[in-house]
């Protein structure tokens, strides 16, 4: 089985692991060893310890990535949901993964006006008052990718209909074959 990684990038509250939940049963039905990581979990084991600076923000991303080539060498369908502000550390993500398999990067898109009305912690409200030094979108960059292989816009459509074009990328570059 050909494994590969599907890398959901956006702002906080922007959806990605809302789409990456949904992503998930439906590449499992077809017979996928599924894996994922998400940018929160992997904070908790994995980065534990780690701040919000730039450079923490590149370590917990590159570990991401390396985690992610090693399921993609072992033949799982993983998806990836982080933040991931910063488009070079994306671009080492993605080398690192496509030394074993394809890297489908998703840019899930949603406005900061849009994600701090659906954001149920209040960080954006923190983040607005000053309170959150170094909050992505607000006080601290998120570049956008210049050139994903998928957009959502989960301003303009459902979690299910952004999960359904994402499953179609898939599809239509072949990858959805091989499972189980």
């Amino acid at each position: 089985m050909a494994g590969f990684t599907v890398w959901f990038t956006g702002l906080s509250g922007s959806g990605k692991s809302t789409v990456a939940g949904l992503v998930g049963p439906m590449l499992e039905e077809r017979g996928g060893a599924v894996e994922y990581l998400d940018g929160d979990v992997v904070r908790t084991h994995l980065s534990k310890g780690l701040g919000f600076s730039k450079e923490d923000r590149d370590t917990n991303v590159e570990r991401i990535g390396w985690v992610a080539g090693r399921f993609t060498r072992h033949g799982a369908w993983t998806l990836v949901s982080a933040i991931s502000p910063y488009a070079a550390t994306r671009e080492a993500a993605r080398a690192m993964v496509e030394e074993h398999g394809p890297f489908i990067e998703v840019h899930v898109h949603a406005s900061v006006e849009a994600c701090a009305e659906r954001d149920v912690k209040g960080l954006y409200a923190k983040a607005f008052a000053g309170e959150i030094p170094e909050f992505t979108g607000v006080s601290d960059p998120y570049e956008a990718p210049e050139s994903p292989e998928v957009v959502v816009s989960t301003e303009s459509e459902s979690p299910e209909q952004s999960a359904a074009r994402v499953v179609a990328a898939l599809e239509e570059r072949g990858l959805l074959t091989g499972g189980r």
